[in-house]
This record gives C-alpha cells, sequence and structure tokens, in this order.
C-alpha cells in the first residue's frame, strides 16, 4: 500500500467510523465498541507502516488540489513530531476505546458516545497531520466541537452541560484568534504551506505585524492547552465520562497547544515575546495547577489541577526558548500521555466499582483491590516523578534546563526554587492519591463493597503502566529513536543538541534538587496530610475569590446583561423595524459609496421602438402587481398572494424576453411552488379584521409609520432604479462570462452553460446551496411540529362555511361529500397529470446539460407533481397510496452530491471536479455522458425532499385539525 494511502486512511477512517457508528441502534454496544477499536487499530497500524520514512528526519507530504486557481490545496504532512503524536492519539485512543466498552452503562446511548469519540480522533489527526495553516485552524476548531458534544455527552447532568459550554467558550474564542493569527503569519510568507512558513523566519520576524500574530497564535496555544488564566475550563470539563476525560486530558485535547507551540517553536521561539507569554503563563499554570491539586477531595479533580501542573512544565520548557528545553518538553509530553491516562482510568476503576471519586469515603481500597491498586501506585510515582519511571527522566530534564537558564532575568534566576516548589508540590498530591485512597482503615461510607473490575477494563492501564516502566528503565531503546525523529523535526539535523536519556548522570544539581523535592514533599504529607483529608472546603487556601470559573460566569453574566440591555433599546419583536433598520443600513452604505466613488449617468437616448412599448408596459403590470399586493397584504392575503404571483409571472417572462430560458422555466416552477405553499400557510395564520376599532392615538402613529416605510419605499426604489440605470448604459466589460461559454463544452460536457457552471465550475456553491435547502426544510418541519394555531384560525374559511350554508351539506350530506363532488373534475385532472408531471421532471433532468433544464427545475417539477395530488386528494389520500419518505430523500441527495466529490479526491482531483466522455449506447449511438449528471442527481433528491418536506408538514396541520373536529365530535354525541 502507497504511503499517500497510508495517509490518506490514518486521517479519513475516524470519520468514517463515525459516520457508522452513528447509525448503529441505541443497544448497540459491543459493535459500536468493536468498530471503534478497528477503526483505531488500522489506523496505528498505518501510522506504524510509515515509521521507517521518519527515523532519518524526511517529511511525507501529500497535496490534494482544492482550488488549484487559488492555490489552495489539501495538504497532509507527517513528520516525526506529527508521527510520535498521532502515535499518542491514535494508541491511547484505542486503549480508551477498550476501557470504554466496560466503563459505559449498557443504558447509556453508548454507539453515539464512539461516534463523537471517533470523530474527535479525527478531528485530532487532522491537527497534527495538517500541512496548511488555515486546514490546521478548521481542524482546530473541529476538536473544540467535538470535544463539546463529548464533555456533554451526560447532558442530563446540569455540571456536563456547564462544563461543556465553559470549554467550548473559551477554546473556540481562542481558535478564533488562532485563525486570525494564521492568516496574518500566511500573508507575511506569502504563502500559508506550514514548509514555506518554516522557510521564511527571517522574512516573518522582520514584519512588525508577526508581533500580532504571535500574540494571536499563543492565545489559541494557551485557552487549549488550559494555560493560566484560561486554566479555569479544564476542572468543569472533569463532569464528562471518565474515558473522555483520560483520552482530552492527556494525549489529545490539552496536548493540541503543545503541538502548536512546538510547530511554532523554529520561528518564534527566541524572541522576547515568546519568552515572557509563554515562560510566564507555563510558570504561573505549573505553580497554581500543583497548589490547587493538593486540596482535592475528588479523584478527578487531583488529577485534572495536577494535569494542568504538569501542561505548565511543559509550557515553561517551550517558553525558556532553548534546544533542549524542547527536546524536554517533547520527552515529558509522551510520559505525562502514558502515567496520566492510566490515572484517569484507574480514578474511573475506583468510581465504577466503589460508587464514589470522594477520598473522603475512600480509605483501604488495597485490601478490595490488589491490583488496581499497585497500578495506581506506579502510576502516581510516575507523576511524582520517582526514579525508575518515567516521569522521573523527563522531570530530571526539566530540572537540569531551569538551572541551566538560570541566570539573565530575575525570572530564569528564581525557575530553580519554583521548579523544585511546584515537584514537590506533585510529591504532595501524588502521595494523597495514594494513601488516602488505598491506606488505612477499610471504607464504611460506600454504597457497594469494592472489587476489582473485568480484566479487560483494567488491561489498558495495565499496559499503560508497563510503559511508564519499561520507558523508566530503559529510555534510550524504548522512546530513544522516536523523541530524536521528533527532536530533528523541530530543530532540524544541524541545530540538534547532544542529549541523553541515560539514567545515570552522576552527582549535580538536577538530581539534588530532585531529592529535596521528593524529601519536601514527603515531609509536607507528614504534617500536613491529616489536615488537608479532613479540610471541608475541598478548594485551595488563598484563591477563593481569584476563582477562574467563578471570575468566567461573572463574566458571562455581565455579557449576557449588556447584551439584553442592547436589545431592550434597539431590539424589537416585530419584524417591521428589523426590516426597516436592514433597509436602511443598505441604504446608507450604497449613499456612502456612490458618494465616495462618484457614479456618473452616461445617458443613451434612442427613440424606442414597439417592443420597448410592451416591454414597458409589461413592467408595468408587474409593478402595479406588487403595489396592489402590498395594498392588500394587511387584510386580504389572499388576494396578495395572487398579485405577488402576478409580479413574478412578470418576471419569468423578463427572463423569456431578455434570452435567458433556464431562469425563466426555474422562475415560473418556483412561483407555482411558493404561492401553492403560502397559501397552505395563510390558512393557520391569525385573521386581521378590519371591524376592530383602534384608538385615535393607535390610528396616528399607524399612519406616520406607514407614511415613513412609504418615503423610504420611495427612496430605495429610486435608488435602486438609478443605479441599474448607470450600470446598463455603460459599455459592457469584459468578464468570466466569455470563460464559461468557451470551457463549458469542452471542459464541463455541457452546451448549457448555466447548468454547467451550477454542477461543474461553481459546483461546490451549488453544494452549499443544497445543504441549505435541505436544513430550512428541517427546520420548517420542526417549527410546524409543535406549532398550532391560533383560536380565530380554527373554524373553517369564510367561503367554506358559506357553501355549507346554502349548498349540499344544508341539504343533509356530509361535508367531506359535498367537497369530493366540488373537487371531482380538479382531482380527475390532477391524476391524469401525475404521470405526466413525472415524465415532465425527468426530461428536465435529462436534456438539462445541454438544453433549458437541470437538477434543480427537475426536482421543484416534480415537487409540483406530489404537491397536486395534495391538492386534489388530500394528505391521507396521497401517504397511503405513496411511500414518502422527505427526510430520506434529502439524506441521499446530499450523499450522492457529496460522493461525487469525494470520488474526485479518489483520482487526486480537487473536491467535485467532473469527467465527461463519449459512450456508444445501443440505439443512441455515441453519446457524452458526464459525472456532474450524478451531482445533479442529488440536487433532484434533496429538492424534491425539502419541498414535499415542507409541504407535508403543512398539509399535517389539516389533519391535526380534523383529529380535534373528530373529537370534539365524539364528545358531543357522547353528551
Amino acid at each position: 500500500m502507497s504511503s499517500n494511502l497510508l495517509l490518506l486512511v490514518i486521517l479519513a477512517a475516524p470519520f468514517l467510523g463515525a459516520a457508522v457508528a452513528a447509525g448503529l441502534p441505541r443497544h448497540a454496544r459491543t459493535a459500536a465498541a468493536i468498530l471503534s477499536w478497528l477503526v483505531s487499530l488500522v489506523c496505528l497500524v498505518s501510522l506504524a507502516a510509515l515509521w521507517p520514512r521518519f527515523a532519518d528526519g524526511e517529511v511525507l507530504r501529500l497535496a490534494i488540489p482544492w482550488l488549484p486557481s487559488l492555490g489552495v490545496s489539501l495538504i497532509l504532512r507527517l513528520d516525526g513530531l506529527s508521527w510520535i503524536f498521532a502515535a499518542l492519539i491514535l494508541g491511547i485512543g484505542a486503549l480508551v476505546v477498550l476501557y470504554a466498552r466496560y466503563y459505559m452503562s449498557p443504558k447509556d446511548p453508548v454507539p453515539r458516545f464512539f461516534s463523537f469519540l471517533l470523530a474527535f480522533m479525527g478531528a485530532m489527526q487532522g491537527v497534527v497531520l495538517s500541512g496548511n495553516l488555515i486546514q490546521l485552524a478548521v481542524f482546530w476548531e473541529l476538536t473544540s466541537l467535538f470535544s463539546f458534544l463529548l464533555i456533554g455527552y451526560w447532558h442530563q447532568n446540569p455540571s456536563a452541560r456547564e462544563g461543556a459550554r465553559m470549554a467550548l467558550t473559551v477554546t473556540a474564542l481562542g481558535g478564533l484568534c488562532l485563525l486570525v493569527g494564521m492568516i496574518l503569519i500566511g500573508s507575511i510568507a506569502g504563502s500559508y504551506d506550514l514548509d514555506d512558513v518554516l522557510a521564511a523566519k527571517s522574512v516573518i520576524l522582520a514584519d512588525p505585524r508577526s508581533v500580532v500574530a504571535l500574540a494571536l497564535v499563543l492565545m489559541g496555544a494557551l485557552t487549549k492547552s488550559a494555560q493560566f488564566p484560561f486554566h479555569f475550563w479544564l476542572p468543569r470539563a472533569m463532569a464528562a465520562p471518565t474515558p473522555v476525560s483520560a483520552y482530552l486530558h492527556s494525549a489529545t485535547m490539552v496536548k493540541a497547544g503543545i503541538f502548536l507551540l512546538l510547530r511554532m517553536w523554529p520561528i518564534f521561539g527566541q524572541t522576547e515575546l515568546w519568552y515572557f507569554v509563554v515562560a510566564g503563563a507555563g510558570v504561573a499554570t505549573l505553580l497554581i495547577g500543583a497548589w490547587c491539586a493538593i486540596f482535592q477531595h475528588d479523584l478527578k479533580g487531583l488529577l485534572a489541577y495536577s494535569t494542568i501542573s504538569h501542561l505548565g512544565l511543559i509550557v515553561l520548557l517551550l517558553g525558556l526558548g532553548s534546544p533542549l528545553g524542547a527536546i524536554a518538553a517533547i520527552f515529558h509530553t509522551v510520559n505525562h500521555a502514558t502515567f496520566k491516562a492510566s490515572l484517569f482510568m484507574a480514578a474511573g476503576i475506583i468510581d465504577h466499582e466503589a460508587g464514589t471519586r470522594d477520598m473522603r469515603k475512600l480509605s483501604g481500597l488495597y485490601r478490595f483491590m490488589p491490583i488496581t491498586g499497585t497500578l495506581a501506585i506506579v502510576a502516581a510515582a510516575a507523576m511524582a516523578g520517582v526514579p525508575l519511571l518515567n516521569g522521573f527522566l523527563s522531570k530530571e530534564m526539566f530540572l537540569a534546563e531551569v538551572v541551566a537558564g538560570s541566570d539573565g532575568h530575575a525570572l530564569n534566576a528564581a525557575l530553580p526554587v519554583l521548579a523544585t516548589l511546584a515537584s514537590a508540590f506533585g510529591v504532595l498530591y501524588s502521595l494523597r492519591f495514594i494513601l488516602a485512597t488505598f491506606f488505612g482503615p477499610p471504607p464504611t461510607a460506600l454504597d457497594k463493597v469494592p472489587h476489582e473490575p473485568p480484566a479487560w477494563m483494567r488491561r489498558p492501564v495495565e499496559i499503560l503502566v508497563a510503559l511508564c516502566l519499561l520507558v523508566g528503565v530503559l529510555p534510550a531503546l524504548t522512546v530513544g529513536p522516536f523523541l530524536r525523529s521528533a527532536a530533528v523535526a523541530v530543530l532540524g539535523f544541524d541545530d540538534l543538541p547532544y542529549y541523553s536519556l541515560a539514567l545515570w548522570h552522576g552527582f549535580n544539581m538536577p538530581l539534588l534538587l530532585s531529592v529535596l523535592a521528593l524529601a519536601g514533599g514527603v515531609a509536607a504529607y507528614a504534617v500536613f496530610g491529616q489536615k488537608l483529608n479532613t479540610n471541608p472546603r475541598g478548594g485551595p487556601w488563598g484563591l477563593k475569590r481569584l476563582n477562574g470559573g467563578y471570575l468566567f460566569e461573572k463574566a458571562m453574566t455581565g455579557i449576557v446583561k449588556g447584551a439584553r440591555w442592547v436589545e431592550s433599546r434597539l431590539g424589537t419583536e416585530r419584524m417591521q423595524p428589523q426590516l426597516r433598520l436592514v433597509v436602511l443600513a443598505a441604504l446608507a452604505a450604497g449613499a456612502a459609496a456612490a458618494f465616495a466613488g462618484g457614479v456618473a449617468i452616461r445617458p443613451s437616448w434612442s427613440t424606442p421602438g414597439a417592443a420597448e412599448f410592451v416591454f414597458a408596459g409589461l413592467w408595468l403590470t408587474g409593478g402595479a402587481c406588487a403595489i396592489a399586493a402590498a395594498w392588500q397584504a394587511k387584510y386580504h392575503r389572499l388576494a396578495a398572494v395572487v398579485l405577488m404571483g402576478g409580479a413574478g409571472l412578470v418576471s419569468c417572462i423578463t427572463f423569456v424576453w431578455l434570452s435567458a430560458p433556464d431562469l425563466a422555466l426555474t422562475q415560473l416552477l418556483v412561483e407555482v411552488v411558493t404561492t401553492v405553499l403560502l397559501l397552505l400557510g395563510l390558512r393557520w395564520l391569525p385573521k386581521r379584521r378590519e371591524d376592530i376599532q383602534a384608538s385615535r392615538s393607535e390610528l396616528i402613529r399607524s399612519r406616520r409609520r406607514r407614511r415613513v416605510d412609504l418615503v423610504i419605499a420611495a427612496i430605495v426604489g429610486l435608488a435602486l432604479a438609478f443605479v441599474s440605470y448607470a450600470v446598463m448604459t455603460r459599455p459592457m466589460v469584459e468578464g468570466i462570462s466569455r470563460f464559461f461559454v468557451e470551457r463549458a463544452y469542452s471542459e464541463g460536457g455541457g452546451r448549457n452553460v448555466v447548468n454547467v457552471i451550477l454542477v461543474d465550475f461553481r459546483a461546490f456553491d451549488t453544494f452549499g446551496e443544497i445543504t441549505v435547502l435541505g436544513i430550512v426544510g428541517l427546520t420548517v418541519l420542526a417549527l410546524l411540529r409543535r406549532f398550532r394555531p391560533a383560536s380565530d384560525s380554527l373554524p373553517a374559511p369564510n367561503q367554506k362555511q358559506a357553501r355549507e350554508r346554502t349548498g349540499p351539506v344544508a341539504e343533509g350530506r356530509k361535508a367531506v361529500d359535498a367537497l369530493r363532488d366540488t373537487m371531482l373534475i380538479p382531482r380527475v385532472v390532477m391524476r391524469w397529470m401525475f404521470p405526466f408531471v413525472i415524465v415532465l421532471a425527468v426530461h428536465l433532468f435529462l436534456r438539462g446539460h445541454d438544453q433549458p433544464g437541470g437538477g434543480f427545475a427537475a426536482g421543484v417539477a416534480l415537487s409540483i407533481a406530489v404537491l397536486l395530488q395534495y391538492m386534489a386528494n388530500g394528505a391521507r389520500w396521497v401517504e397511503e397510496r405513496l411511500l414518502l419518505r422527505p427526510i430520506l430523500w434529502i439524506g441521499w441527495g446530499l450523499t450522492i452530491a457529496a460522493g461525487c466529490g469525494l470520488v474526485a479526491i479518489g483520482f487526486n482531483r480537487p473536491f467535485l471536479t467532473s469527467a465527461f466522455k463519449y459512450v456508444e449506447l445501443p440505439l443512441l449511438g455515441r453519446v457524452p455522458l458526464a459525472s456532474a449528471v450524478v451531482f445533479d442527481l442529488g440536487v433532484v433528491l434533496l429538492v424534491v425532499g425539502a419541498t414535499v418536506l415542507m409541504l407535508v408538514a403543512l398539509a399535517h396541520q389539516s389533519l391535526r385539525r380534523a383529529k380535534d373536529d373528530s373529537e370534539t365530535e365524539q364528545a358531543e354525541e357522547g353528551a
């Protein structure tokens, strides 16, 4: 299998697996787990197959053209750094999937959980594999979105909802800053390709905009990695299921910020702004996280704050600006992922088997869970930096770096002391985790007797703890080659310093600081351990008013109050004032542009002929219809809709007049559908009655408002006429029309230029438009599902009541029979028309690539066929005979349209690139066939689905009304 294909598998497989998992039944927990584990394993094997190429620092690139004319491509880039991060994402992801199979309750919709988890895995892979700055920012925001879904998975829990909202708000805000920063860096470097940006270091640093760009990029990295002052969101995210915490806060989400800092380190790592911001945030986070972790009573809360502290350690190493600091940061990133994931899983096992995570209720668990206890003790020792474990080695490298850089700035001089203090705090909270949970008297406040978990639930913890031991004892053999490859990707061969992964470096200052930290942590627990375990508040001393979550909620409350104040001053529930503001804003913008640039009139008078008079009369007719519709709209809505149909018909004739048959056909079909849908909707609007007397003051205000609206409408109409005349009296400018005309047949395989533009040249625009149309259809259904009409709309219309008083109903016949007699001839005609309209739709579809027609027109025509049956026979009759699944049509339409684009990518062509060729068909001979026809089929299905969905939603209002009527009649008969 080629390297490019393996790279595509690594990125695409998690997203495809997420789509499949989302379609599994709610109870298919095992099937979803097996699917997710196989996806993770396939991706991990594919990544391992690519490893030999990166042992010597090679970079693998795959560029998939997206918008070739603009130089935009989807670039996948894999080097040593991205390889080691991808291995963490996939390896720990596979272990988390296995763990989650036994952790998640069968009562939960577990397939949905695994769907979110795989989608998040794919988004993280997109971040580390991106070779384009904008692409990286897009995947970055996807990680925020999917993490929101994972953290809020137990949405019935208010804490989960609040934690998910806080995480999304903070990280998405950082993502927006990152996007702007990436755009600035790309504009300075002249390219958004990561390789070009890394090569343009001197150009970027010489530009004054680089300071702003760096600040924005750091905003994105620090928010994602929970660095001070944005650290508060991570502890609130502990309301998520434990597998989510083990995955997001060990190897993935919080490490995305670390990855970004490592990517930007070659460019900005030695700048002064980088040092003060990154190192300052790192040391503050290191101390605050460690201090807060000491006081937590919740196991996951302790691990959350310890995660914050260790992330601060990594960020501090990167902020120092030294090559050895960057290497130590990569090493500790790997080590932290292994011991922290195992600790989160161990905490989840304790919660799962003991029923609580509160350390005040947990003690002596080692008697009941000796294997889990042993695993947790080893992992906690690695977190504390005990020798012969992986955490000790990277902690030693960290202490060596802060000692080596202790000259110069005051911050540098204080770093050895602060690092030792934070390390002692780490020993203290690690001891608390072990001693308060597993040792002491047996627990008495538990609801059930603790016991060991299922063996396969414990396997991921065993694997991770074994890695902690192996790396701690044999670092050069286990992690050495991967660390070197990642270091080369960041520093390059020429700047790669000497470093050693030996277990013993002799008696030196880092070893002394390690011993002091271990001894200080043990002594602190001996003195304060009892007070910490009985602390009723469960929070850090002295930081109550500096609680980040509290300040965040206060800020959000202030923003909401401010928004409500602005809404109360400027907003309104009525549509008219809002439209008035929109129109006035557009008018002001147009006037400003006209006065700034000038709009010169170039009159070109000529004697009008008979055709011009006919055309003017046509438009006068359309204008009269529009004015009359506005005049009648308040009390006579039916007349207004009919008059608006007249104005639409004039537009249709205009298109024919100006030789635009495609537009005319589409306009006519859309006019028919929208008119009928509006008529169906008008039935359920509240009645407007002329006999209601308003007060004199209300009448005066109403008349004044109408005069103002009339003046605004007149000014806007004259302004548009002025602009139109100015444009049409100027000579034609050579645009892109000739490009499409010349290439429609040679490159698109069609002679209908308009349709070729829609399904080929601008197919991506069309794809977006049909997506919006599908969303609109679903939105209409959602709104009308719970819609209940006004009470004055429930009685039958006046015309129907008059007919019942004087017609067959008055003679004793049922209203249904009378209606059938009235609609007999139209019903028969409409039934006969059904197959003919379908044939017309097929004809429009097949001829659309060469003659007026196309997928949209065919879809609307097919919708009219269904609509006629609803009008003639009613909803019940139609739905008993036709299997209508409009939502399924929408789904298949989008799937087919997107599939065409993905097939093009499979042939290494830009998304939605079409192909055509001549083929010999029986009876037809040599015929051109274009793949865009398949995309057009997707358009047909979606247009039919969305239109029929809106029709069904409106028609079912009558069914609901009929049901209410029948219930009323039955009640009256019973009485």
